[in-house]
């Protein structure tokens, strides 16, 4: 539900101190919107990567699209996109959650696509290595861990470096979430990761510049206030957090622009993409666009995750292939569409079946563990225990056990 009007009352589980509670009004909408923005932001890295890159061209992009060069080599800025989505999103779904939920939704989330994607990346690159080679199954094989930046292993293909970094906020916020998820935890939470990312570059501290994330930091933190505005209302506060964020995050643009671009080129326009990202996340968060109501949008963003995860070398192992036969235009236009028809595939194929059984094994798994691995009887205590209050008699043994079908064994 959306939740509108003052804030009364006392709180949520901090000592009655903290003032949340709000009368629920009408249904909150489903955020197509935010579906819509999240499909743009795959679009636009896709973009970069196939008309802004060398990549398999063999050539400088800018010779191959002189004028559309301009424009998508700033396509980078997509993922600074995801980050601010995935600070609103992240919030968003661990609201009343425990831990347990909150690993099981992120592992069955990020997981089976991107396993089948590593697999089937490493094959083409494999068996085509003119674009990008893997030196051995090693290196693969600790790619499906999604944890190969913290090894030193060479990523399978470019975009993973991402996903290392939203894992890195999912064990940050997982703190908030095992201790329950509220309003002053989550502003807590953007306060000293706000302070840990502007002091980190200075700390001379590896370690707290790995964790702290100063070049993302402020997208993400961005993201929770933001929902925050949404869930409950805007404040001085949330706008507060907003603005040092979006101050923050900007500076850090020109970093960006020279690591992603070659020669010297205008920051302004990545400026402007990403304060119209924050101008759009805002819009979101204070329910001016829930009038949009495009359920294609809905499609669209469960191709976004798939589509990012295959991609890069894939698609551009293609360009390489095809260059010389296919217009430039034509072939990138086909090549979107492929991936797109591909994303769906590994989305139907693989994200749902996979995901549903992986979600109900890695339940079973959670409900061991809180009940100490014992296996769960008929009244839902462990068997041991059952077994505990009956004495064994063997007159009795062939009797059924009361409430149960089956014969009670000692």
């Amino acid at each position: 539900m959306r939740f509108t009007g003052p804030v009364t009352g006392r709180g949520e589980g901090d000592g009655g101190r903290e003032a949340l509670r709000r009368q629920p009004t009408t249904g909150r909408p489903r955020l197509y919107v935010l579906d819509g923005l999240r499909i743009l932001a795959a679009l636009m890295v896709v973009a970069y990567h196939y008309t802004a890159l060398r990549g398999g061209w063999g050539r400088p992009a800018h010779e191959v699209f002189p004028h559309l060069e301009t424009v998508t080599r700033y396509g980078w800025t997509g993922v600074e996109v995801f980050f601010l989505i995935s600070g609103f999103v992240i919030c968003m779904s661990t609201w009343g959650r425990t831990l347990g939920d909150f690993v099981i939704s992120r592992a069955t989330r990020v997981y089976p696509a991107y396993w089948v994607a590593v697999l089937l990346t490493a094959c083409v690159v494999m068996l085509w290595p003119q674009v990008r080679s893997v030196k051995n199954w090693d290196v693969v094989l600790t790619n499906l861990t999604m944890l190969q930046q913290g090894l030193g292993v060479w990523d399978v293909d470019g975009v993973y470096w991402t996903l290392f970094a939203e894992l890195k906020f999912y064990v940050l916020f997982a703190v908030v979430v095992a201790t329950g998820v509220t309003y002053r935890k989550c502003v807590l939470f953007c306060a000293v990761w706000t302070v840990a990312a502007v002091t980190a570059p200075q700390a001379g501290s590896k370690l707290l510049e790995l964790w702290a994330q100063p070049l993302f930091a402020p997208y993400f933190v961005a993201g929770i206030a933001f929902y925050l505005m949404h869930r409950f209302r805007p404040t001085a506060l949330l706008w507060g957090i907003v603005a040092v964020s979006l101050l923050l995050a900007l500076h850090t643009v020109p970093k960006r622009v020279h690591d992603n671009v070659e020669g010297a080129v205008p920051t302004w326009p990545a400026t402007l993409i990403v304060t119209l990202a924050f101008a759009l996340m805002a819009l979101i968060a204070l329910g001016h666009l829930d009038r949009v109501r495009w359920r294609w949008l809905t499609t669209a963003g469960t191709l976004t995750y798939p589509l990012y995860l295959l991609h890069q070398y894939i698609g551009m192992t293609v360009v390489y292939a095809l260059r010389e036969r296919v217009p430039a235009p034509l072939l990138v236009a086909g090549l979107v569409l492929v991936m797109l028809g591909a994303a769906w595939l590994l989305h139907r194929l693989v994200e749902r079946p996979l995901g549903k059984r992986l979600r109900t094994a890695l339940r079973t798994a959670m409900d061991d563990v809180r009940t100490g691995g014992a296996a769960a009887g008929p009244a839902g205590l462990p068997l041991p225990l059952l077994r505990e209050t009956r004495p064994y008699d063997p007159a009795a043994a062939a009797e059924p056990v009361r409430g149960s079908r089956r014969p009670y064994v000692g």
